[in-house]
Order: C-alpha cells, then sequence, then structure tokens
C-alpha cells in the first residue's frame, strides 16, 4: 500500500463542487492535493484529518470528500485553519489502471491514500466509477458520507 508523499494528478469532468472543513490540530498534519479527507470518530468528532493507510475507518466515520489543495497544520495549533475539499456531485479523475469500462457503477474506495479499491473493509468510500480515460478513472463523489460500509 502507498501513502501519498506530494500532490497526485487530477482531472475532472464538468464542474466541481468544494467546501471548506476545520482540521483537527490533535497531531500534527499534512494533506495533499488528491488526498481523502475524513471525520474519524475516533480522533474528532467535528474536525477533518488526512486519510492514510494506518487510519482504520469504521461505521461511524465520514469521508468528506477529496483534498482540493496541500495543507499543513502543527500539533496544538488553535483549530481554525480550513481546508477546501471537492464533494458531490464533483467527479474527480484519478490515475490507475485498475479498472476498465466494464466496472461503471462500482463503488470505489481508497485502500490508502493513493490507491483506489473496490474493497470497502477499513477504506474510504469516495463515490461510484464514472469512466475510464487516458489512464484515469473518474469517480463521482457521494462525499460527505458516513462510510457506513467499513
Amino acid at each position: 500500500m502507498t501513502d501519498l508523499t506530494a500532490d497526485a494528478p487530477l482531472r475532472f469532468k464538468g464542474e466541481t463542487k468544494t467546501e471548506k472543513f476545520t482540521i483537527d490540530t490533535t497531531a500534527s498534519r499534512t494533506f495533499y492535493k488528491g488526498q481523502p479527507v475524513l471525520i474519524d470518530q475516533n480522533v474528532d468528532a467535528t474536525n477533518v484529518v488526512q486519510y492514510v493507510d494506518a487510519v482504520i475507518v469504521v461505521a461511524a466515520d465520514v469521508c468528506v470528500g477529496i483534498a482540493a489543495e496541500g495543507k499543513s497544520v502543527v500539533i496544538g495549533d488553535a483549530e481554525t485553519t480550513e481546508i477546501e475539499v471537492y464533494v458531490a456531485p464533483t467527479i474527480v479523475g484519478f490515475k490507475s489502471a485498475l479498472f476498465a469500462n466494464t466496472n461503471l457503477g462500482t463503488v470505489l474506495y481508497k485502500s490508502d491514500s493513493d490507491v483506489l479499491s473496490a474493497t470497502s473493509t477499513a477504506n474510504a468510500q469516495l463515490g461510484t466509477l464514472f469512466k475510464v480515460e487516458d489512464g484515469y478513472c473518474y469517480v463521482k463523489l457521494t462525499a460527505p458520507q458516513v462510510c457506513a460500509a467499513a
């Protein structure tokens, strides 16, 4: 499994929609563009954290969307820093060769912050596969949503 170490290359179909969320600062956090963003109920029921492989998604967690920008905070900072996040009905293209157009409609997750997956267990649920084109899998976001299948 591979977590992002830099902003991910993203493409889009149609218009994008974003919302801003406040970042949790109980730990230092670095968000990369293209990374799933969660409300992790084990950490903070209100503010967001970045999704990485070490985070175990449970049914009460909320995937709020995909980071639209890179952002960092330091442990103990005032919880006032916001991050802009792509949310539904945005269609985001992730560089991936794991799926084909025969998989359209499949619910997709991130098994870490850089790999698409069709496996729900402990993974961040993003949305459904909309189209595969030019090496990108386009996912129609359903976030924010509770990760009930986790």
